[in-house]
């Protein structure tokens, strides 16, 4: 019988966190976003990733690695590096990003590691991961499939890979071409397709349960679970950097799907859930201001804490569901003590 909790609790946003309480900013100018810290202050970026890793404690912990990119590390301009970062010193930065994750548990190491892999829209200036419009030389699914191999081959030389990081999030995903794409190129990448991997979707319309692209929450379950697409299948689907309120429906339809696919033989069992909206409660994301704000339509709304919407989510998830794990955190805005709330709603410490 499986010694596994019903619930492991995920760290919160890393880029928000780091821009609320330890005063950094993000411009275009530091293409790699929280991952710059890797380059500039990678003490700082542990004291960050502390404050979720023992200071929750969390159970699971992402990397500093969304935004990588060779285009990133080439567009940041440092002192030590005034022309960029070439593609022969990005190896450095990967293992300083499991490095400083693994310091930021501290001497008990509780916390499992995810490698974080965001879509292509992520590496994009500005990002469009919440629109999921690429440029047309990134716009079918052959080219997202050979950009994001060409990228995880960054990763697959990390010392002793198998037994520092337990898991590979592709998070954020946008578009169905782009889970396709995503699952045939981590397949072609042995040292990352045997870890568990999950994939996750963002759902961010107010006025529809669609991917940015329009796709359907089935047509997301289809290709990250259906047959066809690539040897390599996820340990774990999901949703990310979604509205909380938005969850509970969008789930119902994750479900129907899967159990569609286990009626039709598609798949034998049920995957583990993995749950991380972002931590507003009605701010949305101006991406002219690069600030969160509210509605005039949302003010003054009463709302229960986002933690108690969460908690609701995944309580009524576990009665209805069979997933075979549940990991639920936070995203953009969702800092270290809304994290801390979370876990004492769900788990009770």
């Amino acid at each position: 019988m499986s010694s596994e909790p019903p619930v492991l609790i995920l760290d919160g946003g890393l880029g928000t966190s780091l821009e609320r309480s330890y005063g950094c900013t993000f411009t275009p100018a530091t293409p790699l976003w929280s991952s710059h810290l890797l380059v500039s202050d990678p003490s700082l970026l542990q004291r960050c990733q502390a404050d979720f890793a023992s200071g929750v404690p969390v159970d699971v912990l992402l990397t500093a690695t969304y935004q990588f990119s060779v285009a990133g590390f080439a567009g940041s301009k440092t002192a030590d590096y005034p022309d960029g970062i070439p593609r022969s010193d990005i190896p450095r930065f990967v293992e300083a990003a499991v490095r400083t994750a693994e310091q930021a548990r501290g001497a008990d190491a509780h916390a499992r590691l995810a490698l974080s892999l965001g879509p292509y829209g992520a590496c994009m200036i500005p990002s469009q991961e919440y629109s999921g419009r690429y440029d047309t030389e990134h716009d079918s699914e052959d080219a997202l499939r050979e950009w994001h191999a060409d990228r995880m081959q960054l990763f697959g030389g990390i010392t002793n890979l198998a037994s520092r990081i337990q898991y590979v999030a592709l998070e954020t995903i946008p578009r169905v071409d782009e889970i396709r794409a995503l699952r045939k190129a981590i397949s072609a990448v042995p040292d990352l397709a045997i870890r568990p991997f999950w994939m996750s979707c963002l759902f961010p319309h107010a006025d529809a349960d669609t991917l940015p692209d329009g796709s359907s929450p089935e047509d997301a379950v289809r290709a990250m679970l259906g047959p066809g697409v690539a040897s390599a299948r996820p340990w774990g689907i999901g949703i990310n950097c979604t509205k909380v309120w938005k969850l509970d429906t969008l789930l119902r339809r994750y479900e129907a799907a899967v159990a569609g696919l286990l009626q039709e033989g598609v798949i034998e069992a049920w995957p583990a859930l993995v749950l991380y909206p972002d931590g507003t409660n009605g701010e949305v994301y101006n991406t002219s201001t690069q600030k969160w704000e509210m509605p005039e339509d949302v003010k003054g709304e009463d709302r229960a804490t986002w933690e108690d919407q969460l908690k609701d989510v995944v309580l009524g998830t576990q009665q209805r569901g069979k997933w075979q794990q549940i990991i639920v955190g936070g995203c953009c805005m969702a800092g270290a003590e809304d994290i801390k709330r979370l876990r004492h709603a769900l788990v009770g410490k």
